[in-house]
């Protein structure tokens, strides 16, 4: 007889259709057990367009772009270099976006090592443009963490090399991906993004909205101009379509200042009310020794 593997290392069997489920439980149980492994607990999570670069880069590339289409050949030349040159100034827009990130996230690693025992940390969908700006500003901050919560998808890059390699993932469920944003999260920082952020951005608030989510989850809105443009909100409310009180779900920021106080008061909101809910659940010989644990 030949040797015969046992089922779990069946690869053919754990590829197939029919072990669907089974990698399904592997994309919960692995991270989970990770989580707990590495003491993650709580993120602060960032999302936005993966299509954003540095504004060196930027800078750089429209440059390029505006000198290559000033010696053009000929006019039909000149028309497609003076595309590069449009395509080239949107990415220098947008560049802002990626800077801002950047320092947020640091700021917001910092505060956290500094004030809260590292126990808050950023957590990205792992790859380019916003992802990677919030994990480059993690690991600008000596001992800062950061998670990557990476999918297999046929265009994109794999992880960037600024998440924390204990806590980089890949998925292939993009719906296992989401379980373990919305778990672990404690805030929700969205960037301008493309279709990937804006299904991010409304899933999240119909679960809060619905009470799926129960928890508080401070939501903020990175970008006036951009989310001004790209979502008006209250036209759902004027339809009727929304409540009023809906749009108490987000906070609109414009300014990585603005956005860092707000997350902060937020936090630290949250953590008063928690502790002072523990605390009234607590018999009162056991307040003082719940206040020293």
């Amino acid at each position: 007889m030949p040797e015969i593997d046992k089922a779990y290392k069946n690869l053919d069997f754990l590829t197939s259709p029919a072990a669907r489920t089974i990698r399904m439980l592997c994309e919960y149980e692995e991270p989970r057990q990770r989580f707990r492994d590495q003491k993650v607990h709580d993120t602060l999570v960032f999302y936005g367009s993966a299509r954003a670069v540095t504004r060196e880069q930027a800078v750089g590339e429209l440059s390029r772009a505006e000198l290559e289409a000033r010696t053009a050949a000929d006019d039909q030349e000149k028309r497609r270099l003076e595309h590069q040159v449009t395509l080239a100034q949107r990415r220098v827009r947008l560049s802002r976006y990626y800077e801002d990130a950047r320092e947020l996230a640091r700021r917001i690693t910092d505060w956290s090592m500094a004030q809260k025992k590292g126990r808050y940390l950023v957590c990205t969908g792992g790859g380019p443009g916003i992802m990677e700006a919030a994990n480059r500003g993690a690991a600008d901050v000596p001992g800062g963490r950061s998670l990557g919560l990476g999918i297999s998808l046929p265009f994109e890059e794999k992880l960037n090399p600024y998440v924390t390699p204990e806590l980089g993932f890949e998925f292939h469920y993009f719906f296992m991906r989401k379980y373990w944003f919305a778990y672990l999260a404690k805030s929700l920082v969205i960037f301008p993004g493309g279709f990937g952020t804006m299904d991010e951005l409304f899933e999240m608030l119909t679960l809060r909205q619905t009470g799926k989510i129960k928890k508080p989850l401070p939501t903020l809105l990175y970008g006036a101009d951009y989310w001004r443009q790209i979502t008006d909100i209250q036209t759902m409310v004027d339809w009727g379509t929304i409540s009023e009180r809906d749009l108490l779900l987000f906070h609109r920021s414009d300014s990585v200042d603005d956005a860092f106080d707000f997350l902060v008061a937020s936090l630290e909101q949250v953590e008063r009310e928690r502790n002072g809910m523990a605390e009234d659940l607590q018999p009162p010989e056991r307040r003082d020794q719940f206040k020293e644990d």
